[in-house]
């Protein structure tokens, strides 16, 4: 019985460290037809509308005006600003696990833009932190992405994005249940497709097999399955369990590129790839591996 209540939980784990640790080799695949920003709304478009119409079939109701607006914008702080830079960028040729390693900072930023919103922040983290920043100047000062650096800062804007997004997902109300990610990959999509026609992006050719495949693979797989396990882990593990695919996505995707992409990383760089998943995984983890002393409040003598 117990493996049983188990089962969904490790299932849920491997689509977040798997699944979402290999579509950055893959987005790096589907780039090599497709036009950055129409092949992430294509993605998140077609995701959405399916979420959505099994939604509705199953007997679920579109969610009120104000939850559904807040909806799009995390969407489009996620997906859209998120996704979508860490899209254009390995179209730029950022290795795919440059690209995972960099986004892995978004645990980072989040605990940043928590402050603005009034939680405390606790020293271990702050040491977290800078430990990443070091990492991040170190991973920029050699090898792929000193030669390309509107990219690095692309991914880290993509990164500082969903950071916030999550943030402030948090602090508002949203649909219940999957029907706010259908409405965030909708929002997505839509607003991906236009700046898509903005940037003047055309198809000169049909997408290969490979590029259909990929688009496939990241609308069934990174974005429904992937972000329905996210959002069930949400509900009944801790966040530090729900969110240590921050430092497990990293590692998968540079196996999958240096393995099957032929990416090269350097010492330099590898060695960044530690210093970052450190930072993270004492940021995510610290918590609960070094628990804060509690306070005692000493009591005055004399009263009941």
């Amino acid at each position: 019985m117990r493996f049983r209540q188990l089962l969904p939980l490790i299932g849920a784990l491997f689509s977040l460290y798997i699944i979402w640790g290999s579509t950055y080799f893959v987005i790096r695949i589907g780039v090599e037809s497709w036009p950055p920003l129409m092949m992430a709304g294509v993605r998140f478009l077609s995701a959405g509308i399916l979420l959505l119409a099994f939604l509705l079939i199953r007997g679920h109701r579109l969610p009120p005006l104000r939850p559904l607006l807040n909806a799009a914008l995390i969407g489009v702080l996620l997906l859209a600003v998120g996704n979508g830079a860490v899209t254009v960028a390995e179209h730029q040729n950022v290795p795919s696990g440059i690209a995972a390693v960099v986004v892995a900072t978004v645990p980072l930023f989040t605990l940043c833009f928590s402050r603005f919103f009034g939680i405390r922040t606790r020293k271990l983290e702050w040491i977290g932190i800078g430990i990443g920043l070091a990492g991040i100047i170190l991973l920029n000062s050699g090898g792929n992405l000193s030669g390309n650096p509107w990219a690095a800062v692309l991914i880290m804007v993509g990164s500082m994005s969903w950071a916030f997004g999550s943030v402030l997902g948090s602090r508002i109300t949203l649909p219940t249940g999957m029907m706010a990610g259908a409405i965030e990959m909708l929002a997505a999509g839509i607003v991906l497709l236009l700046a898509s026609t903005l940037a003047g992006e055309t198809l000169n050719a049909m997408p290969t097999l490979s590029g259909f495949l990929a688009v496939g693979y990241l609308t069934l797989f990174g974005s429904i399955i992937a972000i329905s396990s996210y959002m069930f882990l949400i509900r009944n593990v801790s966040p530090a369990v729900a969110t240590s695919y921050a430092y497990v996505n990293p590692v998968v995707a540079v196996l999958l590129g240096t393995t099957f992409a032929g990416e090269v990383l350097s010492t330099v760089e590898w060695l960044a790839l530690g210093v970052i998943i450190m930072a993270v995984v004492l940021v995510t983890l610290g918590k609960y591996v070094f628990p804060a002393k509690p306070v005692i409040t000493p009591c005055e003598t004399g009263k009941p």
